[in-house]
């Protein structure tokens, strides 16, 4: 039996004080070796009672030779038996006996921290927390104290955590060096105790001591919500001296929250501040583009990829690499609508980043199906290579799709015919054959399907809203439709394309007013081109019809080459 690889290391290690003390060491050095025969022989036996899967006489003997020489290798090995062997409490007695033989080490103190915490255990961290961050070199302690809440993300009892580490960090919440980044890490650990009160108060302590902190600036971000302003108002305290990364953050937020004229501020705030900073042009550009302003949302692309391309440093990283593939797609789009479409199809040539090929490639398919080349596009989906199962789906996906866009529904239907004997577990293609029966007027064979879905995923909001919206669309079983759309209001809340079938329904059954108070609702949450379509007629019928030339015009802006709006324009004979 060999022991040459775990012996012949752990004995130099403990042997090394004989010689020479390592000024790399984070460990004090012994002076003198403890190391006689005696011992030697007890590690030896310690060692091969760890091979022949003898952990607790293994751990006994080495834990004991560690306390004899209190050397860290002996120590670091004892807790390593104990972890393999799965011996928890062993490994902890270990990190607990190392700690107490050489106060000093951070490496002990660490594993402590880890054991405890991998036992779950808390409330026991409160007095090694402190050890720990007081242990830590004055320029570490900052870092440490803000990844501190990493650590804790998997305990079960969150509010135990956040009172736990509150009370650990107590010696450093009045330290003006480290205060903010203290109460930061507090109110993170509260907010995800779902404790907002706790966290914002947090936040508000942070923020006065240290307005320049990004730390409480963060975590006020993070909590920023319409019914919280006192969050904004933290953040703003923080701009004066903010990155432009933070103003950034902020930007998201402000445009998740549909505050697009806000966001327009901060962002002409970076551009004035830091012009070659590249984000805030490809924002701007996205909601030019958003607000149908094709040619100011081009050139802010093409600004942001100037950037880019003038600042090597960044081009390696991975969300620089996933803006310039948006930027891409984003100037394909607009080629696009100009029915540019040989320029279109450059833009997407260009997209190298690995995770956005596949979607490029199946964009450029769809191109190559609008000049009429609708086999080769087929061909060219097929042909793509597939590194998971989720490429796969995507495939199949963007084939039907294209079949679907081409208007070549017949075709589309019995493709998914195909698919769904090769898959008949991918829920996903019976939805889409369902889809197509709509299209092709099979509405029995489509209320089949649907009501095959439902029975198998009884929780899938998606089947009861199609089921509904086509019963409506139809003018069939009214009552019906209106209770099916409601269900899968009840599966998924707030969603703005069942709102709008809802809606749709209720006009159907003659309820404009409530209609109309459905759409705007749902057009406000999700600004789209359906949406505007059903909203806009349902004005033009109810006699408000300035308003409703309105929304087919912003709707155009949105997308226009969309079906169903450029269908209801022609339809109403709607002048614009």
């Amino acid at each position: 039996m060999r022991l040459t690889s775990v012996l012949l290391p752990l004995l130099l290690s403990c042997s090394l004080g004989v010689h020479a003390q390592s000024t790399g060491s984070s460990e004090p050095v012994s002076k003198r070796s403890a190391l006689d025969a005696p011992l030697f022989y007890e590690i030896l036996l310690g060692e091969i009672n760890a091979r022949v899967q003898e952990p607790g006489a293994a751990f006994s003997l080495l834990l004991d030779a560690a306390q004899k020489t209190k050397e860290p290798a002996l120590f670091r090995r004892a807790v390593q038996v104990a972890l393999q062997a799965r011996s928890g409490d062993s490994a902890l007695q270990a990190a607990r006996a190392w700690s107490q033989a050489i106060p000093d080490s951070r490496e002990a103190n660490h594993f402590v921290v880890q054991i405890l915490l991998g036992l779950n255990r808390v409330a026991d961290t409160q007095e090694v927390l402190k050890r720990e961050i007081s242990l830590a070199p004055a320029k570490e302690r900052r870092d440490l104290i803000w990844s501190l809440p990493q650590a804790f993300e998997r305990m079960s009892d969150r509010p135990l955590a956040a009172s736990t580490v509150q009370k650990a960090l107590n010696p450093w919440l009045s330290d003006p060096g480290l205060g903010a980044t203290a109460w930061a890490v507090v109110g993170r650990l509260w907010q995800a105790a779902n404790d907002n009160t706790k966290a914002l108060d947090a936040a508000i302590k942070g923020m006065a001591m240290d307005p320049r902190s990004e730390h409480p600036a963060l975590l006020a971000l993070s909590l920023m919500q319409p019914q919280t302003p006192q969050a904004e108002s933290l953040v703003k305290k923080h701009l004066p001296s903010a990155r432009p990364e933070f103003r950034m953050a902020y930007i998201k937020v402000l445009l998740k929250n549909r505050r697009e004229d806000d966001a327009q501020r901060q962002l002409q705030t970076i551009r004035t501040d830091t012009p070659d900073y590249p984000d805030a042009w490809l924002i701007d550009g996205a909601l030019a583009m958003q607000a149908g302003q094709s040619a100011l949302a081009e050139k802010q692309f093409q600004r942001y990829l100037e950037l880019v391309d003038a600042q090597p440093a960044l081009q390696q990283a991975a969300e620089t690499k996933r803006g310039r593939s948006q930027a891409f797609l984003s100037l394909s789009q607009l080629a696009q609508q100009r029915k540019d479409l040989q320029a279109a199809e450059a833009w997407l040539q260009r997209i190298d980043n690995p995770e956005d090929v596949l979607r490029a490639q199946v964009r450029r398919a769809a191109l190559i199906a609008k000049q009429g080349r609708v086999d080769e596009a087929i061909s060219l989906i097929q042909s793509l290579p597939e590194n998971s199962d989720a490429d796969a789906g995507l495939k199949r996906s963007a084939e039907v799709q294209l079949l679907r866009d081409e208007k070549l529904f017949t075709r589309a239907r019995d493709r998914l015919q195909q698919l769904t004997q090769q898959f008949p577990d991918d829920l996903e293609l019976l939805y889409e054959l369902a889809m197509a029966h709509e299209r092709l007027g099979n509405l029995a064979e489509m209320e089949q399907l649907l009501r095959t879905l439902i029975a198998a995923r009884p929780d899938d909001a998606n089947a009861y809203n199609a089921l509904g919206y086509s019963l409506a669309d139809h003018n069939m079983r009214l009552p019906e439709a209106i209770a099916l759309i409601k269900k899968a209001l009840e599966l998924s809340p707030n969603n703005a394309f069942i709102t709008d079938s809802l809606a749709w329904a209720e006009f159907r059954s003659g309820n404009f007013t409530e209609a109309v108070r459905l759409l705007r609702s749902a057009y406000k949450e999700r600004p789209d081109a359906e949406i505007a379509a059903h909203l806009g007629e349902v004005l033009w019928q109810a006699g408000q019809q300035q308003e409703a030339i309105q929304v087919f015009r912003d709707g155009l802006k949105i997308n226009p080459d969309n079906d169903t709006l450029s269908e209801t324009i022609q339809r109403l004979r709607v002048p614009l």
